[in-house]
C-alpha cells in the first residue's frame, strides 16, 4: 500500500495539505468489489479518514493518452482513436489527462461539494480551471 504509506506520512507532516487520489470508475465505497477495485475502495476509504485538510479521490474512467505518449496500452490507443465518438456519445465518461489535472488544480485551491470527482465533475471541474 505505497499510496497509503505515502499518505500517512503526508498526514503526519501537514494536516493542512490537500490530498487528491487518482481512483477509478467502478470504484465505490462498499469495499465489496474484487480484483482492483478493492483495492481502489479499500484505499479511498482509509484516505478519507486521514487528517488532511481535504481529501479528493478521481474516478476516471475512459483517459485519453496524451498526445506523443509513448508507453500506450493497445486498448488506450483503440481509445484514443475512438475518443472523439465516445465524448459525444458518453460526454461524462471519457476525459483527458489535461482536464483531470486542471480539476485537481480547482479543487485543491477552491474545495469541491463532494470527495468523490467522477468524470463528468473532473470535465466541469477543468472547464473552471
Amino acid at each position: 500500500m505505497l499510496t497509503l504509506g505515502v499518505a500517512q506520512t503526508l498526514a503526519a507532516l501537514n494536516p493542512d495539505m490537500t490530498f487528491c487520489y487518482v481512483s477509478g470508475a467502478g470504484t465505490d465505497s462498499n469495499e465489496k468489489g474484487t480484483g482492483w477495485a478493492a483495492v481502489k475502495d479499500k484505499t479511498e476509504n482509509d484516505l478519507m479518514k486521514l487528517p488532511f485538510k481535504q481529501v479528493f479521490a478521481f474516478r476516471p474512467g475512459f483517459i485519453k493518452p496524451i498526445s506523443g505518449q509513448t508507453r500506450v496500452n493497445m486498448l488506450f490507443k483503440f481509445i484514443a482513436l475512438m475518443y472523439p465518438i465516445g465524448r459525444t456519445m458518453f460526454p461524462g465518461s471519457f476525459a483527458q489527462v489535461k482536464e483531470i489535472g486542471e480539476a485537481m488544480i480547482k479543487v485543491t485551491q477552491d474545495g469541491y461539494c463532494a470527495q468523490v470527482i467522477e468524470d463528468e465533475d473532473i470535465i466541469s471541474l477543468s472547464k473552471t480551471a
